[in-house]
């Protein structure tokens, strides 16, 4: 048995890098996924079909089950088609990895309109349109009285939190702020069973990083290679696993070593010379310091509102967005 039999998942940007990674890795530990990738450059253009298909192809292949999806995240319409295609190949959805990105690198005083505009289409309104979509349909089957471990797993990255780069001001807001969304989501979406969370890679050798310094070099076939995208995929299929309770978090993640982010800074750190099981995760991650984001968010009101539990700070969210109380 693997830690995600019978999820069903939706990975976007998944036909290379840590998508990829991510959709085999998911698949093999029992998953059927919804492989989405238009197949463009890394600034966004161009498109090829066969991307997505080729990864369906060789999870298929392994004997896992899959199906490719080629819209864009950026396009509304097209983020709602990829929850449909889920719901229709594998009849539900349990779990949304957002890691579609694109990137085009120039200096603020360079950078077009157009450019930082397109960035954060793919990155953080692809990452809010993918997300509403399955949230909605979670939502329904909520209220239909359907309870089931939810999750949505983000993708930021350390240029945006940790190590913001020069000639990536788009790139660097764009991740940045879906560290930011994953907070707010895991407040509003608990109350449907749905679990929040972020990776944010550091250092990983992908399509978008292999111009920087050091990072096109591989290591022996043989060795754990803390460049390679695949260190990221453990880490992503325990935030997606129904047996893990967190939302609201940020780990950050570089080869072997596992951080905590509270806001912009790391708090703490699990490691390893070598990648990590989804069981390992899961024992481990204990021993991390969680940031509560009910809990804070309660402690930041209780001042100006008098709002002082859980409960009532749950009323309250519910509140805000239409739901009755219970």
């Amino acid at each position: 048995m693997g830690s995600l039999d019978g999820r069903v998942i939706l990975i976007t940007g998944a036909g290379r890098g840590i998508g990829r990674e991510e959709a085999l890795f998911f698949a093999a530990e029992g998953a059927k996924v919804v492989v989405n990738d238009p197949g463009v450059a890394i600034d966004g253009t161009g498109g090829d079909g066969g991307v997505a298909a080729e990864v369906v192809e060789e999870i298929t292949a392994a004997g896992g089950q899959a199906v490719a999806s080629t819209d864009s995240v950026a396009d509304w319409d097209g983020a709602r088609r990829m929850v449909e295609t889920a719901l229709r190949s594998f009849g539900d959805l349990h779990v949304v990895v957002n890691n579609a990105a694109i990137t085009r690198n120039a200096g603020l005083t360079d950078l077009t309109e157009r450019d930082f505009d397109d960035v954060l289409a793919v990155k953080l309104k692809g990452t809010f349109a993918v997300t509403h979509w399955a949230a909605r349909h979670w939502r329904d089957r909520f209220r239909a009285g359907v309870r089931a471990d939810r999750a949505v797993v983000n993708t930021a990255s350390g240029s945006g939190l940790l190590n913001p780069l020069p000639a990536q001001v788009s790139y660097a807001a764009s991740n940045a702020g879906v560290a930011a969304l994953t907070i707010v989501a895991a407040l509003e979406l608990g109350q449907y069973g749905v679990r929040v969370n972020c990776v944010s890679p550091s250092m990983a050798r992908t399509r978008l990083t292999l111009g920087v310094p050091g990072m096109s070099q591989e290591g022996p076939a043989a060795a754990f290679d803390p460049l390679h995208p695949a260190a990221i995929a453990p880490v992503a299929a325990y935030l997606a696993g129904p047996a893990c309770p967190l939302t609201g978090q940020v780990l950050s993640v570089r080869g072997g070593t596992v951080s905590v982010n509270h806001g912009w800074t790391l708090a703490g750190h699990l490691h390893k010379d070598g990648p990590w099981s989804v069981a390992e995760l899961a024992e481990k991650v204990k021993e991390l310091p969680m940031d509560d984001p009910f809990d804070k968010l309660a402690e930041a009101l209780s001042g100006a509102l008098g709002t002082t539990g859980r409960a009532e700070l749950q009323e309250m969210i519910s509140s805000l967005l239409g739901e009755p109380a219970r």
